[in-house]
């Protein structure tokens, strides 16, 4: 769970997007077994940026 927490404040920190979107696309990566902070805080900046 810390790992989710440090992501999303990461990604909303570096792209101020919408809180509640980075936690869900985070936490979908979560739960698919990505438990590294810094490869969710990677692959959810990547997400961002494809939007």
């Amino acid at each position: 769970m810390e790992a989710q927490k440090t992501a999303v404040d990461a990604v909303v920190a570096l792209t101020g997007c919408d809180r509640d979107a980075v936690t869900a696309f985070i936490r979908r990566l979560y739960l698919a077994g990505v438990r590294d902070p810094k490869r969710l805080t990677f692959k959810g900046l990547q997400e961002l940026t494809r939007t």
